[in-house]
């Protein structure tokens, strides 16, 4: 018989990683849990340089990639690797972040072996299953067989109410990544590239499958005439390792003098970045939850959100992928004082950096009932 309650935290990919990371780390200073780190290796090395960053290291790879392979490939990689995993390690529970497919096979992987399964940051949702795809999908399929559902915010836990999950198995805890964004925040370093005097600096990220093709065409030359039109403004893109994307961002934007291209930042570059920046332009989610905390307005290029709570609250907004209306948001932040002071609020919907600790608090109440 075992001591220690063993908790599996599966990682896929980078945002999975360091959303993840402030639990891991709560639930190895916890002297009643064995943890086990298993990473399905979606994103292989920019998750090893994301964990490390917190201190953390895998304790198993189950290696899922291989180049070029198809979503459906993947997906059945993950499944029978998955369940020889959890056959060996036999879980009290195993945890698991997000809308990736890596958080959507271990819920079915857990409801096949009868394991219980806690998703953090559940609760979210759009009104179209096919956006963003194929998360949409994976989150709806992860609250239909979760045992504990831990809720970012009240806006999450009303989505899962109407999904007909009982109340006792619904905690609001905030979002894990604001706690990893102030753990973080106090240990940043420099940054990584040399700014003009008197510059201003935006932060972009965009890599969302249904921007593929022309919305992300859009988007980029939206950038480019930015750029041209305000000479003091710089850009810095932290290209994502898709293929279509690096290309098409090397294509687009490489040649143009104040758009820095670069490889995906680690976490805590990218923090610096991020503090550095006057606002943040993303079709990612995790940036629609971090830049609010640190005072900085968020345009969001996509036409939903499952994050709506930041732009209720007015420190976000939905610019879609269209030029002239990226374009115009832009300039309105740019040359409106007023405007942009109503969205550099410096306040988050998301949490107040202690989700963790809650979370494993639910943890260790319902293994010990």
């Amino acid at each position: 018989m075992r001591l220690k309650k063993r908790i599996v935290c599966i990682v896929g990919t980078r945002p999975e990683a360091i959303k993840m990371a402030p639990v891991i780390m709560k639930l190895q200073e916890a002297s009643w849990a064995e943890t086990i780190v298993v990473a399905t290796g979606q994103h292989r090395e920019l998750l090893d340089q994301s964990l490390s960053a917190f201190g953390l290291k895998v304790h198993q790879n189950l290696e899922v990639m291989v180049e070029g392979q198809s979503l459906s490939r993947m997906t059945a990689r993950l499944f029978d690797r998955l369940e020889v995993c959890l056959s060996d390690l036999a879980p009290d529970i195993l945890l698991a972040q997000g809308d990736t497919t890596s958080v959507m096979v271990a819920a079915v992987s857990c409801f096949y072996q009868n394991i219980p399964f806690g998703h953090v940051e559940a609760g979210l949702r759009t009104a179209d299953i096919h956006l963003p795809f194929p998360e949409e999908f994976n989150r709806r399929v992860a609250g239909l067989l979760s045992t504990l559902h831990f809720a970012p915010t009240s806006g999450a836990q009303a989505n899962l109410r109407r999904a007909a999950v009982p109340d006792a198995n619904i905690f609001v805890t905030g979002n894990t990544c604001i706690d990893a964004l102030y753990w973080m925040k106090e240990r940043a370093p420099p940054l990584p590239f040399s700014l003009r005097e008197g510059s201003r600096l935006a932060l972009v990220t965009a890599h969302r499958r249904e921007n593929m093709g022309e919305p992300m065409r859009q988007m980029f030359q939206a950038i480019l005439d930015l750029r041209r039109r305000y000479p003091d403004l710089e850009f810095i893109y932290p290209v994502h390792p898709n293929p279509g994307v690096r290309q098409l961002a090397r294509d687009m934007l490489s040649r143009e003098e104040g758009i820095h291209l670069c490889p995906p930042l680690d976490y805590p570059t990218l923090v610096s970045v991020l503090a550095r920046s006057m606002f943040v332009l993303t079709d990612s989610g995790g940036l629609q939850e971090e830049a609010p905390a640190l005072g900085k307005p968020v345009l969001v290029m996509r036409s939903e959100t499952e994050r709506p709570e930041a732009v209720e609250m007015g420190v976000a907004r939905l610019v879609g992928s269209n030029r002239d209306q990226i374009i115009a948001e832009v300039s309105r932040l740019l040359e409106d004082q007023e405007a942009y002071r109503s969205m550099a609020k410096g306040v988050s919907p998301y949490g107040d950096g202690k989700a963790a600790e809650r979370i494993c608090e639910h943890i260790r109440a319902y293994l010990d009932a």
